[in-house]
């Protein structure tokens, strides 16, 4: 027993010990994080914009990597990137910007944005180079905005055009001899294709030809505009074929050179003045920001941006969704704030939960009884993310936003014959009513079934064209016409009344502050949701990040891709959905 005694003991001082210890090392990290100096940006400093980086809507916090002196630990949201690049262009440290165009993470929406920041810098007649290796043609849709564009010799610039790939389930459903019982409002809502087509149908094919053809024709448009080219030579270059090296791409004059690394280095030390060999200060957009103090802290009026990405859906949700139980409260609070003279909301939304977006709208009606609502879309406002912004006093979007989808559908799936005929499970119940079991999943639905979930979704689509047409100031016949869950893009939703101007997030800000009647340089930002405190933050990132990562390198990413669209269509099953007809895979 004595033995006992004094190892139980030993071991108890040594766990206390190790406590200790971790408790000192985990004050002396957080106190290194929260004191640690400003950066300096430094004399004659290019900046560098990676468009590889994918900005999201909110600032990306990854305290640990802070911790552990990660430079790139935090990421700008977009909204600060623009502004980052507009601070730029009044910095007299800053020389110029070099842009990383291999490839591009982003939207083409925020692209748009990106590539509107980029031509507002030259305005300084500061210089913009930008380099790739191999050159994607979305990461050339913006880096054409610069003043010289480089390729690699032996690499190259993709010119093929673009395409939209599908993904079809059915076939693989009906040899799993999995029925999916599908109820849909709008001939355009093909949101449950993938699971009931083996192919497009010929409305769908229409809708997708008319908005990925105005996305090619915003690309050719932009890089018409930039290298003096007609874009009917352009849409020529990509039917014939005719860039297939880095020379086709210099010979056709869509680049201005094939130069190594080293070269572009060159050519951006001849910018600076500096001799060959000198250093050059590069700072990072990240490095940038840390750095930067952007101008909202300031100003007798406060604007809250309430940033919606993500998909939509009921109760709770992760931080890559938009939760109707987190939004209502904060839209609700900024409704309620008095300091508060103005809201604007960016969605960048695929949509969701049909029963979400209405708990979401209904805030958004109620703050604008009280104060201006402005909208900003972003990449995607569509469907239940359309739902949600279609009753603000003014909406914005780019020309490139998808948006519209206004339908909706939902799915109820029927998994008797896969279980029985492929697993050899047989279900069995007692009712007290005809239809307790309804939607269960291990039987068909009867007709009668099926006519109560098509009249449930046909109501909610009414519902839905009622809000639109409210908020919109139209009637819902005209409503209807535009509706069917037809996807627009932002340019034609201008056209038929969708939305109200082609404008970024920041035009939609000032827009709301003289809507406010606050003068432009007489508001402060207030942005939502707000950020998670630093343990929260640990304990999530940690989490997500692992888990993530983990199932990323075991599977690959084309694979993970994969998962994340199964996971989508598993949230879609049991509830009616007011969602972007399918993935947006553009090429």
């Amino acid at each position: 027993m004595k033995t006992f005694f004094k190892i139980f003991f030993a071991s108890l001082l040594a766990l206390i010990v190790f406590t200790v210890i971790g408790l000192f090392i985990l004050i002396g990290f957080i106190s290194t994080a929260t004191t640690s100096e400003v950066p300096v940006v430094g004399s004659k400093a290019v900046l560098v914009l990676d468009l590889s980086v994918n900005f999201k809507e909110q600032a990306v916090e990854d305290p640990l990597g802070e911790l552990f002196s990660s430079a790139e630990a935090n990421k700008p949201s977009l909204f600060d990137v623009v502004r980052l690049l507009g601070e730029a262009k009044s910095d007299s440290a800053v020389k110029g910007i070099y842009i990383l165009a291999s490839d591009n993470a982003n939207g083409f929406s925020s692209s748009e944005e990106l590539r509107k920041a980029v031509l507002d810098f030259k305005k300084s007649g500061k210089f913009v180079i930008a380099y790739g290796e191999t050159m994607t043609q979305k990461a050339y849709y913006v880096a054409s905005a610069a003043e010289r564009v480089y390729v690699h010799p032996q690499g190259g610039l993709e010119w093929s055009g673009f395409s939209s790939n599908l993904l079809f389930l059915k076939g693989m459903l009906d040899k799993l001899q999995i029925e999916p019982q599908i109820f849909y409002a709008g001939k355009f809502k093909s949101a449950t294709e993938p699971l009931r087509e083996t192919k497009m149908t010929e409305a769908n094919r229409l809708q997708t030809s008319v908005w990925l053809g105005d996305l090619y024709s915003a690309f050719l448009k932009a890089a018409s505009t930039a290298r003096k080219i007609d874009t009917a030579v352009l849409h020529q270059l990509a039917n014939e074929g005719d860039i297939q090296t880095a020379v086709d791409a210099e010979k056709y004059q869509l680049v201005d050179g094939l130069k190594y690394d080293d070269e572009v280095k060159g050519e951006i030390l001849q910018r600076l003045k500096k001799g060959a060999g000198s250093s050059i200060n590069f700072v990072t957009i990240n490095e940038y920001a840390a750095a930067t103090t952007l101008g909202d802290f300031s100003g007798s009026g406060k604007i809250a941006i309430i940033y919606a990405q993500g998909d939509i859906v009921s109760q709770e949700g992760d931080e890559e969704q938009v939760s109707s139980d987190l939004y209502k409260n904060v839209i609700r609070r900024a409704r309620l704030d008095k300091d508060i003279k103005a809201i604007v909301l960016r969605v960048n939304s695929p949509g969701g939960s049909a029963l979400a977006s209405d708990v979401i709208w209904r805030e958004i009606s109620l703050a604008r009884k009280e104060k201006p609502v402005v909208v900003s879309m972003g990449d995607v406002a569509a469907s239940g993310g359309y739902y949600i912004a279609c009753n603000a006093d003014a909406v914005f979007a780019n020309e490139t936003t998808i948006t519209g989808s206004i339908g909706v559908f939902s799915i109820v799936p029927n998994f008797e014959s896969f279980l029985k005929n492929k697993l050899g499970i047989t279900t069995d119940r007692v009712r007290t009513a005809p239809y307790a079991d309804m939607g269960a999943g291990d039987r068909p639905l009867t007709a009668i079934e099926k006519r109560f979930f098509q009249a449930a979704t046909d109501s909610i689509y009414h519902t839905f064209k009622k809000r639109v047409a409210e908020g919109r100031e139209r009637n819902i016949e005209y409503i209807d016409s535009i509706a069917q869950g037809r996807v627009w893009t932002g340019k034609r939703a201008l056209e038929v009344g969708l939305v109200d101007k082609i404008g970024t997030l920041q035009d939609a800000v000032k827009h709301a502050a003289k809507l406010a009647k606050i003068d432009d340089d007489d508001y402060r930002l207030r942005e939502y949701p707000e950020k998670k405190n630093f343990f929260e933050q640990i304990m999530g990132n940690y989490k997500r990040s692992i888990k993530t990562n983990l199932i990323k390198d075991e599977i690959g990413v084309e694979q993970w891709q994969l998962m994340q669209q199964f996971r989508q269509v598993k949230q879609m099953v049991g509830e009616p959905q007011a969602r972007v007809p399918y993935f947006l895979t553009i090429h």
